[in-house]
This record gives structure tokens, C-alpha cells and sequence, in this order.
């Protein structure tokens, strides 16, 4: 069993992620036009494999599920690291800013949501009704918003609905697609906008003469476990990662063998695919118990180290960029090249002028360093956003990079409405187009929170 090949068939698989990454690595530092884009190194190695995809032999070495299941995990472990993370809100990024950050972040959803959704909606009745499903639209958000990890999640249970209802609706795929496509918007959009902003002068180049110098208080607070005693401190936050994740898969397991009758079939699904948002909340909760912990003299040592949590975080989420790019396939994408177009295309268009109108109100004395690092981030994730502002803003002299930091917990707060309607959208056509309507006046009501008039201070 064990010299055979088939014990070696996972490891292969993460294997050619590892060698593509350092493939990627390697090129986008040596090709000068690919290191000016600012596109991440882990899209390149998922582009990569790609590429390779058009050579037979290589195809049947790829195992796509492998792929796709590699690409869940990843998200789910990726956010439970985030989540374990002590966080502190530093002076420069005040309350209200980081709410309204939070705000805009979901608004910016809600945006894509309606976009793609009305694209998609029209696609339907009158373009195909055999192989398009009509709340893909959905995906949008999914992918250019979250990234691979979600848009394979929705986009299997979507893919999944569409076939109970006999449409061949490819929903893996097509969002898969829709995130790899995302970030080259994030990177090349940003980057071309970046350069006509200089030369209209608007924007000043800023550069930094140094390297930053880190100290102890970097990688570790004050009363931690050793570094290596009798077990190691990075296998200290791999437990604690997997405990949470452990925890995340007895919710969902649960779930799942209870009986709720025909509105179960649309939901359980929808509970497996959040398991980013369960791996959130059950960090947090395993944080408060620490630090509750400690309180009361039962724990008097700190386990939580960022450091070495943000270097999981950043595996994770690299790993999946590639795996999920990777998963694409082409052959099933043969009919929806259309919709893909329209709604990659209008979702960016979409996003551009939300995102810096926005900016330009909510940030007057720092708006391109908040554009930028937003509008990366909603089109790709939070490492594209801090790449485009590392260009403008380097040694993160403005709110901009803590604001994006610190967006998460409100994001997730006003983002939790349009997840419950990305379940109850697809289970026909009717809640579709109510789907649609509801996502109108949420955005509505973001709007008017977010351009709303500041107040003026009473006069002495």
C-alpha cells in the first residue's frame, strides 16, 4: 500500500502547487512587465497550470476535485487564522472610520450582487435557458468580492440547484472563472489607472529609502510559550487553527442530520459553504476564552502568536489563489463564455466608479491610498489591495491600510443579510427577481449612510 503511487497522489497534487509557485515567483520578479502589473505570484502559478492543462499527460497528472476541495479548506483554515489574531485598533484608524470601511465593503457587494444578478436575470429569459442558470449573477460577489474559496462554494451548491431544476448550469466553474478574472481587474484596472493619475499629476509618486526594521514585539507579545519546548509554537497555532476548524465541522455535520423538511435542501448545502463564516465566529469565541482564561489565573501563559498566524493566514490564501485557479475548466465554460464576458465586464465598470465615488467622500484628505486598497481588495482580496497601496503609500503614512485591516468584523456585521439572500435567491425565479428587489433597498439604505451630510458642530 504504501510504496504503491496512489500514497503519493495528494502529495503530487500540492507538489505542483509548490513547484508553479516558485515557477510564478521567479518570472514575475524577472519580467519586468508582469512585476509592473502587480499581479500576486499565486495567480500567475494558478495561470501557470493552466497553460500546462493543453498538454494531455499533464491534464490527467491534475486531479481537479483535488483542486476544488483543496481551494475549501484553504478559505476555511485561511479565516479561522485571521479570526484567532489579537487585533488592535491603532489611533490613526478611528471607530466610525473603520465602520463605515466595513459599510462600504458590503455596499460594494450589494453592487456587484445587482449587477450581476439584473445581467444574469436578462440572460435567462432571453439568451439560454439549457445551460445559464438565472441567479449566476450571484456569483459576481462571490468571486471578484471573496475570492476562489467562496465562488467554489456558491458556485457548487448554485451548480447543484441548477441541475435539480434540469438546467446544465456549470456553477464551479464560471465562478472560479469569474475570481480569477477579479484579480487581473484588481491589478492591471489599478495599476493603468494608477499611471494616468501621475500623469495628470493628481498622484505623487512616493518611495521608500529603507527597509523596515522589526523588532521582538513583532513576532511575539509579552508572556508567551517558548518558541520550541516541549512542543513548537508554530505547531501551537496549527492545533489551535485545526480545533476551530474541528469545531466548524461538527456544526455543519450536525446540521446536516437535522430534519427541516423541503426548506433543508437549500439550506444544508448553504451551511457547508459557509464554513469561512463559522470558522470566523468559533476563532473568535476560542479567542474570548483565552483571554478570559488568563483573566482568571487558569492560563497564565499567551498562545496566540500573530506572527506566526498572519504566515498560515498567508499560506492558506496562497494556496488557494493557485488551487483555485487551477480548478477552471475550459471545456465547461464552452457555453458561457457570453455571460462571463458581460458580467465580468459590467461588475468591474461597476466597482470602479462606486468604489472611488465613495472614496472621494468618506476619505477627502487620503482618497486615492483608500481607493486603491479597496478597490484591489473587492475585486481580488486583501493581499491585492495592500499591493496597489504599497505603491502610492509605503510606509502606510495614512488610515488607508488599517482602515482595510481593521473591515473585517463590520464588513461581515452588514455583509450577513446579502449571504442569506445568495440561499434564498436560487430556488426560483420568483425569488430571484424578490432577491433583486431587496438588494435595491439595501443599497439604498447603504447609500444613505454612506453619502449621508456629516454634522455641522453647534456654533461657541
Amino acid at each position: 500500500m504504501l510504496s504503491s503511487p496512489e500514497a503519493w497522489s495528494l502529495l503530487i497534487q500540492f507538489f505542483i502547487i509548490a513547484v508553479a509557485l516558485i515557477v510564478a515567483n521567479i518570472i514575475r520578479r524577472k519580467v519586468r512587465l508582469l512585476s509592473r502589473s502587480l499581479m500576486p505570484s499565486a495567480l500567475i502559478a494558478g495561470l501557470l497550470i493552466l497553460c500546462l492543462k493543453a498538454i494531455p499527460s499533464f491534464q490527467t497528472l491534475l486531479d481537479k476535485g483535488v483542486m476544488e476541495i483543496v481551494t475549501y479548506h484553504a478559505l476555511g483554515l485561511g479565516f479561522v487564522a485571521m479570526a484567532l489574531k489579537n487585533n488592535k485598533i491603532e489611533s490613526r484608524s478611528s471607530t466610525l472610520k473603520v465602520t463605515e470601511t466595513g459599510a462600504l465593503t458590503a455596499a460594494t457587494y450589494v453592487v456587484q450582487a445587482i449587477v450581476g444578478l439584473g445581467a444574469s436575470i436578462l440572460l435567462y429569459l432571453f439568451w439560454n435557458r439549457e445551460t445559464f442558470f438565472y441567479s449566476g449573477g450571484l456569483l459576481l460577489p462571490m468571486g471578484y468580492g471573496q475570492g476562489p474559496g467562496q465562488a467554489l462554494n456558491i458556485g457548487s451548491t448554485y451548480q447543484q440547484v441548477a441541475a435539480d431544476q434540469g438546467i446544465a448550469f456549470h456553477g464551479i466553474d464560471f465562478g472560479l472563472s469569474i475570481a480569477a478574472i477579479g484579480f487581473l481587474v484588481g491589478s492591471l484596472v489599478g495599476v493603468v489607472y494608477m499611471n494616468i493619475l501621475r500623469r495628470r499629476g493628481e498622484l505623487k509618486v512616493k518611495t521608500s529609502d529603507y527597509r523596515e526594521a522589526y523588532t521582538l514585539q513583532d513576532y511575539e507579545s509579552d508572556n508567551e510559550i517558548p518558541h520550541s519546548e516541549s512542543i513548537d509554537k508554530l505547531s501551537v497555532q496549527v492545533c489551535l487553527v485545526l480545533l476551530v476548524y474541528g469545531a466548524v465541522f461538527l456544526l455543519m455535520y450536525g446540521v446536516q442530520h437535522i430534519e427541516m423538511g423541503g426548506f433543508g435542501k437549500t439550506l444544508k448545502p448553504l451551511v457547508w459553504g459557509f464554513n469561512f463564516l463559522w470558522g470566523t465566529i468559533f476563532g473568535v469565541l476560542l479567542k474570548i476564552i483565552l483571554r478570559r482564561s488568563k483573566e482568571a489565573h487558569i492560563m497564565h501563559r499567551e498562545y496566540i502568536n500573530n506572527y506566526l498566524l498572519n504566515r498560515i493566514c498567508g499560506l492558506c490564501f496562497d494556496v488557494m489563489i493557485v488551487a483555485g485557479t487551477a480548478a477552471i475548466s475550459f471545456d465547461n465554460l464552452r457555453g458561457l463564455w457570453l455571460p462571463l464576458v458581460i458580467v465580468c465586464t459590467l461588475g468591474a465598470v461597476a466597482t470602479f466608479y462606486f468604489v472611488r465615488k465613495a472614496c472621494n467622500k468618506l476619505y477627502p484628505t487620503y482618497r486615492h491610498e483608500a481607493f486603491f486598497s479597496m478597490f484591489g481588495m473587492l475585486t481580488g482580496t486583501a493581499s491585492n489591495g495592500m499591493i496597489l497601496l504599497r505603491e502610492i503609500d509605503p510606509k502606510f503614512e495614512t488610515p488607508a491600510a488599517n482602515n482595510l485591516v481593521l473591515q473585517s468584523i463590520p464588513a461581515i456585521l452588514f455583509g450577513f443579510p446579502i449571504l442569506l439572500l445568495v440561499g434564498f435567491a436560487p430556488t426560483s425565479l420568483t425569488n430571484t427577481l424578490i432577491t433583486l428587489g431587496i438588494l435595491v433597498a439595501i443599497f439604498v439604505a447603504f447609500c444613505l449612510f454612506l453619502f449621508r451630510k456629516p454634522r455641522r458642530r453647534a456654533e461657541p
